[in-house]
């Protein structure tokens, strides 16, 4: 599946209809290829603040493969060389006066940002500010980021990465991901670090190599995508789906060099009957993704209990009940990932999907819940929260409602089961571990919700 419109746009012909119309024609998306380059241009690096992690943004950056050009090269009119991505390091503000450091680097890099660019603000978390004017600073950012991300064209985005004390050695993942291909459709958004044992490095081409993988709902549509991915980055990949879907859950599992498990995630036994598949097949395992879901959407006042049920049941309880029976059943290795799918609905809500929104917000509830747990146990649960993803099911929507859900973006088009995907893998990476409890939108910066 593809988005038509973007497609068009971007065409030959369509770019010149686009432009006597006065259409908006979106970015075609960078997206990750193995063996490309972190960035398409050199990165410029500023602070404001204290900044006390310029120097590591910068090793990290280095250690990638990109290239680390002065801010001074950066100032200026906008036409010289142009900027792969523009990081700013904000730690450390004090106040709202801080910020006027970060508007005297941003403006003058951004100009010189090019297609596909990244833009990335890293700060310390508001909620533990020592004032409230240290508080409105830091969280000033969020807004900063938000509107940068909304003023940028061209398939560029930009988002935040929270870091508090004792959490630097975890920002090589989330500085990476978002600098990458690989957050393609996520923009606008926020991660809030914690303090972990995080590895210094892993393997760039193969980050999930040895790992048992899960994934429910892996039959087809983004769960397809996701045993796709997680494939590609080197893990064996245990793919689950209803035995309805037993053909095309074969040829997934076939595809990867995977395993097909036929299983009914709401049956009763369901949660012991993977547990044990897990522990006679494979010794444990790394990381589960709870992908499998389902839609029955009705008017609340039109909906009958079955709706209701059937939607609570695979979409929430499901994942409540497998997680605590994966904890209890000791099969979760060392440094395992939990990676729980949420939905843009579950954030904003939506019309005629209460079931839908209330399991899903329902999900981003249970991971946060489940955090300092996890973190125990030295393992992270985090959620990805789709918005309007191309898939069969889009497809089938009326065009006008379609069309509507692709735009109100600030990529301005739809994401791609392989969007999602891209999230899923690098929650599940070992440089993940400082991310904990964090719901991350895949979404473009939707104009809906948070």
């Amino acid at each position: 599946m593809a988005d038509w419109y973007s497609n068009f746009a971007n065409s030959g012909f369509g770019t010149t209809v686009t432009k006597q119309l006065g259409l908006p024609r979106p970015g075609v998306l960078r997206r990750y290829e193995p063996g490309g380059p972190l960035l398409e241009g050199p990165a410029v690096v500023g602070s404001a603040g204290r900044g006390r992690l310029r120097d590591t943004v910068t090793a990290v950056l280095r250690d990638a493969g990109a290239t680390v050009v002065s801010p001074v090269v950066a100032d200026g009119d906008a036409s010289g060389e142009k900027l792969g991505a523009v990081v700013l390091d904000a730690t450390g503000v004090t106040g709202p006066a801080d910020l006027a450091a970060a508007h005297d680097f941003l403006a003058p890099a951004i100009k010189r940002l090019r297609a596909n660019g990244r833009v990335v603000i890293l700060t310390d978390p508001p909620a533990a500010a020592d004032s409230p004017a240290q508080a409105a600073a830091r969280q000033a950012v969020d807004g900063l980021t938000r509107s940068i991300g909304k003023e940028l064209r061209d398939g560029s985005t930009a988002n935040a990465i929270y870091v508090p004390e004792g959490a630097e050695a975890g920002v090589a993942g989330p500085l990476t991901f978002f600098l990458s291909g690989r957050s393609a459709y996520v923009d606008g958004q926020g991660v809030t670090l914690q303090a972990a044992d995080v590895p210094a490095t892993q393997d760039a081409e193969k980050p999930l190599a040895g790992k048992v993988v899960v994934v429910t709902g892996a039959a087809r549509g983004i769960g397809a995508s996701i045993a796709d991915v997680m494939a590609r980055d080197g893990a064996h990949v245990v793919a689950v789906d209803i035995p309805a879907a037993g053909d095309s859950l074969a040829a997934v599992a076939n595809r990867i060099g995977g395993t097909a498990l036929q299983l009914d995630i709401t049956a009763a036994d369901a949660p012991q009957r993977l547990v044990e598949h897990l522990r006679e097949r494979h010794g444990g395992v790394d990381v589960i993704v709870h992908n499998a879901g389902i839609t029955r959407d009705k008017l609340l006042v039109n909906m009958d209990a079955a709706r209701w049920n059937s939607v609570m049941a695979v979409n929430l309880q499901a994942q409540l009940d497998i997680t605590q029976a994966l904890l209890d059943g000791d099969v979760l290795n060392p440094g395992a990932r939990v990676v729980c799918v949420s939905s843009q609905s579950g954030i904003a809500g939506n019309r005629g999907q209460t079931n839908y929104a209330a399991s899903k917000a329902g999900v981003i509830g249970m991971v946060r819940a489940w955090a300092p747990a996890f973190a125990e146990r030295g393992a992270t649960i985090n959620a990805v929260a789709p918005g309007f993803i191309v898939t069969e099911m889009t497809a089938k929507m009326p065009f006008g409602t379609r069309e509507v859900g692709a735009r109100l973006n600030s990529l301005q088009q739809g994401g791609l089961p392989v969007d999602v995907a891209e999230t899923i893998a690098w929650l599940s990476q070992p440089t993940s571990a400082g991310v904990n409890g964090q719901t991350v939108r895949v979404c473009g910066q939707s104009l809906l919700g948070a």
